[in-house]
C-alpha cells in the first residue's frame, strides 16, 4: 500500500536546483500531500546532501544529452532553472532537456498511434479530421491508454534582461523583447524553443521573468565594501528586485495557476535606481556608501560586465503577477526585507 501511494504521488523535477531550486523544493515538501521532488544535480557528490534534505537526486548533464534519458516521464511538472552556457547566442541546454522529457512520449506515441489511426480512418467522421487535429486526437489517446500526461508542465526561470534597455520606462510583459547583450540573447532563444516545443504539443509551458534576485546572503555587502562606485544620480538606471523566497512561491504558483504560453514578471513594488538601491543596504549595515561617478568616467574605467547592467533601465509591472495568479509577496519592498531583519 505504502509503495502504490509513493507511485501515486504527483512528481516534480527540478532542473538547476541551486539556492532557488531548493527554495522550492523545501515549500513542496512543507506541503500537507507531498509530491515527490526530484533534482536534476551534474555532481555525484552532491546527491547525498539532497537525499537528505528530502529530494530524490539524479545525475545528469545538460551539455550532455545523453545523461538526460532518465528524465523522458519522470515528472509531470518542471520547474527549469538552469541557465544556459556562458557562450554563444543559443540555448543547447534548453534544446537537450525538450528533447529529453519528450522521449518516452513520441516512443508511445509512435508505438501505439498507428493501429489507432488506421481504425479512426474506417470510421465515417475520419474525413472531417484534417490530418493535424487526427494525430492531436490519436497522441492524447494513446498516451491516457499508456499512463502518461498528454503534456509536460514546464516553468521557465528567463530573466528581464531579455528586454535590453527601455530609458526607465515602466513596462509590462507584452513589452518587445530586444537583448542587448549576448547572456540577454541566449535567453530570448531559450524561450523560443519553449514556445516552439510547446506548439509542438510536446509541452506546456509558462515563462517568468526575473530580475535581480536577494536574499540575506544575496546582498551587494562585498561590493559595498570594496567602493565599487554607481553612477551619479543622473546618470544611473532603474532596477527592479525579488526576494528569493517570494520568486520560490511564484514559481510554484504559476505551476499550478499560470496561463500556458503566458510570460510574467517576478518582480517586487520597489522602486530604486541602482546607487539608491546600494546606498539602502550600506545605510541597513552601517557601511559606507560606495562613490558615484559619471557616466562617461564609468565607460572608460568599469569592466563590461558591470557596465551592462549600467546600461539598461527599466521599471517593471508586476500587475499581472498580482491579477492573474493572486499573488501577495513577504516583501513588497527591499525597506520591508531590511525592515524585517532589523536593518531597515
Amino acid at each position: 500500500m505504502n509503495a502504490t501511494r509513493i507511485l501515486r504521488r504527483p512528481r516534480v523535477l527540478i532542473v538547476g536546483c541551486g539556492d532557488v531550486g531548493l527554495r522550492c523544493a523545501q515549500r513542496l515538501l512543507a506541503r500537507a500531500a507531498k509530491p515527490r521532488v526530484i533534482a536534476l544535480t551534474t555532481r555525484a557528490e552532491r546527491a547525498a546532501q539532497l537525499r537528505a534534505d528530502g529530494l530524490l537526486p539524479i545525475v545528469g548533464d545538460l551539455d550532455a544529452p545523453r545523461s538526460l534519458r532518465r528524465l523522458a516521464g519522470l515528472a509531470q511538472t518542471v520547474l527549469h532553472l538552469a541557465p544556459p552556457p556562458p557562450h554563444g547566442l543559443d540555448d543547447p541546454r534548453t534544446r537537450a532537456l525538450i528533447a529529453a522529457l519528450g522521449a518516452r512520449r513520441r516512443r508511445h506515441a509512435a508505438c501505439l498511434t498507428a493501429p489507432a489511426e488506421g481504425r479512426l480512418r474506417k470510421g465515417r467522421r475520419a474525413a472531417t479530421y484534417g490530418r493535424a487535429s487526427l494525430d492531436g486526437r490519436i497522441v492524447t489517446e494513446a498516451l491516457s491508454a499508456a499512463g502518461l500526461p498528454a503534456r509536460v508542465r514546464l516553468v521557465y526561470a528567463s530573466t528581464t534582461g531579455v528586454y535590453g534597455d527601455c530609458a526607465g520606462a515602466l513596462i509590462g510583459e507584452t513589452q518587445p523583447v530586444r537583448p542587448a547583450n549576448a547572456r540577454a540573447k541566449r535567453r530570448v532563444a531559450a524561450e523560443r524553443r519553449l514556445r516552439q516545443a510547446a506548439v509542438r504539443g510536446a509541452i506546456a509551458t509558462s515563462i517568468v521573468r526575473i530580475p535581480g534576485i536577494y536574499a540575506l546572503e544575496r546582498l551587494p555587502l562585498a561590493r559595498i565594501t570594496q567602493g565599487k562606485p554607481a553612477l551619479v544620480e543622473q546618470d544611473d538606471v532603474y532596477t527592479n528586485h525579488i526576494h528569493a523566497d517570494d520568486l520560490a512561491a511564484i514559481m510554484l504558483r504559476v505551476a499550478v495557476r499560470g496561463r500556458i504560453g503566458r510570460v510574467v514578471h517576478a518582480s517586487d513594488d520597489t522602486v530604486l535606481k541602482m546607487g539608491a538601491y546600494f546606498d539602502r543596504v550600506a545605510d541597513a549595515f552601517g557601511l559606507p556608501r560606495v562613490p558615484r561617478i559619471a557616466r562617461g568616467t564609468a565607460e572608460q574605467t568599469l569592466d563590461p560586465a558591470a557596465l551592462s547592467f549600467m546600461r539598461e533601465s527599466r521599471r517593471l509591472s508586476n500587475a499581472r503577477l498580482k491579477r492573474e495568479l493572486g499573488a501577495t509577496l513577504r516583501y513588497p519592498t527591499v525597506d520591508d526585507f531590511l525592515r524585517s531583519i532589523g536593518r531597515g
